[in-house]
């Protein structure tokens, strides 16, 4: 099984401005050794069984329901929506999510490493939390739930992108059979 590494942002991320700028932004990785698009990415991220606990919660907790075809239309640039969040920014390679709040974002980016023997892609997922305020030597502060809840973040930020690696898997065993 393939290693979760957490690594720094690296400097083309689209989330790479909010680090600089002193909101927290975390970044973690794997390889596949496959090709992966954006597109697919993100739909097998969205639609993992664990993801679909976080759209059940957000859907009574939030009233912002979210479906699989809303996950697909996501994937595929179809819409700039999708349950709390909406598209910040896009490219071929990676997409940034904004929640309701403008407080949180959430990054996804696929990087061919490929050689001439194999086909690898790394798939990155990072989130970013914009200070809840800042006090006057500049230093941001997050506030009492974020300290409370970075340790299940982690856990939760690996586990999301394990499940995406799963997912994919499967996904790609069913196109091969």
């Amino acid at each position: 099984m393939q290693t979760i590494h957490q690594c720094t942002l690296p400097d083309l991320a689209l989330s790479a401005s909010y680090g600089k700028s002193g909101a927290y932004a975390d970044c973690y990785y794997i390889d596949l050794a496959h090709e992966i698009t954006l597109s697919d990415y993100v739909y097998a991220f969205y639609t993992t069984p664990l993801f679909r606990i976080e759209r059940f919660l957000l859907r009574w907790l939030a009233r912002r329901p979210s479906t699989e075809h809303d996950a697909e239309q996501l994937a595929l640039n179809q819409t700039r929506q999708f349950a709390i969040w909406d598209v910040e920014q896009r490219n071929a390679r990676q997409i940034l999510l904004r929640d309701a709040t403008r407080r949180t974002r959430s990054w996804l980016m696929v990087e061919a490493l490929n050689t001439q023997q194999h086909h690898t892609t790394r798939l990155y997922f990072g989130s970013v939390v914009v200070p809840k305020s800042r006090a006057a030597d500049g230093s941001a502060s997050f506030g009492f739930v974020f300290h409370l809840l970075s340790g299940f973040h982690h856990i939760y930020s690996k586990a999301l992108l394990r499940a995406a690696q799963t997912r994919l898997s499967r996904l790609r065993k069913d196109v091969e059979a």
